[in-house]
């Protein structure tokens, strides 16, 4: 269908043809003669890419966190803000006091930034209610956005994102998540798959796996924040269950890497975070590469770590941060960032049959998507054929 060797996969006088949402056709222009068209599209030589995915985002929250940013730059690291109360339980706290109408006028406007760079599907966590109905009005929110804007929209559980106050321990609030927490989100059908923060400031390995065993059990996919802040192998834990994805990834090993290879596991990497904290250790590309482990990259969109809705500056900061190439980058925001969220085979590449999910370009080749910084150059989005 492409020819072999080009550079992006990239068909250079191509057509695309679409059908109740779907791709109908996708060839060169010249064997699309044949098909009758009730609406033709001249793109003028722009280049058109799979509509642009955002497969980690904590888009749905209450209140902002620029206090903190300004205790960071006095030299409060984020492991102390968190000890002290601040980072996630700031949010949690803003986000209990908001009611579903307000979650959902808030996270439009964020929406809205990544839908004007291309964006046609938005993976969405809870993690800032901690508690059961909290954290179902996060999700809900989140599914209201998709019906709010033409995208589509992937739900993640995250209640074990961190201890809440009223708990004293760690291990009896993952005891609540199983037990109360995770049946009601999956009775309302409201998770598409239910993730953790696997750190030394949130939740430990043996934590996490009780949890991705009830997920199971639910027939819920998981995916886990890993390998963060230090090396606990979450990430070996995470393709232990066979995880969409994990995500972070800067402290995995060759181990982890071996791991995830094997299970097919996706690295997720997250450079807003790392930019946003400051961090030095970058996630081992190279092994990554070596290993033929796929790899994501997401804005992890969130008030605190990662206030990031430009997938563009995303793609920017992989490569620059992380020495991805451009094409890396881009297969990071569509095909890799599909088979993150488990979507792969309907979304993330121009294929027969998949969603006609587009973004049209006005750029004369696609490594400037890479290339520029603060410059838009979308010509127009497609999401379904519309």
């Amino acid at each position: 269908m492409e020819p072999d060797g080009e550079p992006y996969s990239a068909i250079v006088t191509g057509a695309v043809g679409c059908r109740g949402g779907r791709i109908a056709f996708i060839g060169e222009s010249a064997e699309a003669t044949g098909h009758d068209a009730v609406e033709t599209i001249d793109c003028e030589g722009r280049w058109i890419t799979p509509g642009l995915i955002d497969c980690h985002t904590h888009l749905v929250y209450g209140g902002d966190r620029a206090a903190e940013f300004e205790l960071r730059l006095e030299g409060a690291s984020y492991e102390k803000i968190a000890r002290a109360g601040g980072g996630i339980l700031s949010t949690v706290t803003a986000t209990r006091n908001a009611d579903e109408e307000a979650l959902v006028r808030a996270s439009l406007p964020r929406l809205d930034a990544l839908l004007a760079e291309g964006v046609t599907t938005v993976e969405i966590k809870s993690g800032y209610g901690l508690e059961t109905s909290a954290e179902i009005r996060q999700l809900r929110a989140a599914r209201r956005l998709g019906y709010e804007r033409q995208v589509g929209i992937e739900t993640t559980f995250l209640g074990a994102h961190a201890k809440p106050p009223e708990f004293e321990d760690t291990g009896s609030y993952i005891d609540h998540v199983i037990g109360e927490m995770l049946p009601a989100v999956h009775a309302e059908g409201l998770a598409d798959a239910v993730d953790a923060f696997c750190e030394g400031i949130a939740f430990s390995p043996a934590e996490v796996e009780r949890l991705f065993e009830a997920a199971h059990s639910l027939g819920l996919p998981v995916k886990l924040h890993a390998e963060q802040l230090s090396g606990l192998h979450g990430a070996t834990l995470a393709a232990k269950f066979g995880a969409l994805s994990a995500d972070h990834v800067e402290y995995a090993d060759a181990s982890d890497v071996a791991a995830m290879a094997k299970s097919g596991t996706v690295a997720t990497l997250l450079p807003g975070a790392f930019y946003t904290l400051r961090e030095t250790k970058a996630p081992p590309v190279d092994l990554f590469r070596k290993a033929g482990v796929p790899m994501a990259i997401a804005t992890d969109a969130n008030p605190g770590t990662s206030p990031l809705t430009s997938i563009l500056l995303t793609i920017n900061m992989a490569c620059t941060l992380f020495r991805l190439t451009p094409e890396e980058a881009l297969a990071g925001v569509t095909r890799n960032a599909a088979r993150a969220l488990g979507r792969d085979s309907d979304i993330g590449t121009i294929e027969l049959g998949k969603w006609c999910d587009l973004a049209v370009w006005d750029i004369e080749r696609p490594a400037e998507l890479a290339y520029r910084i603060g410059f838009n150059p979308l010509h127009s989005r497609v999401w379904r054929g519309q």
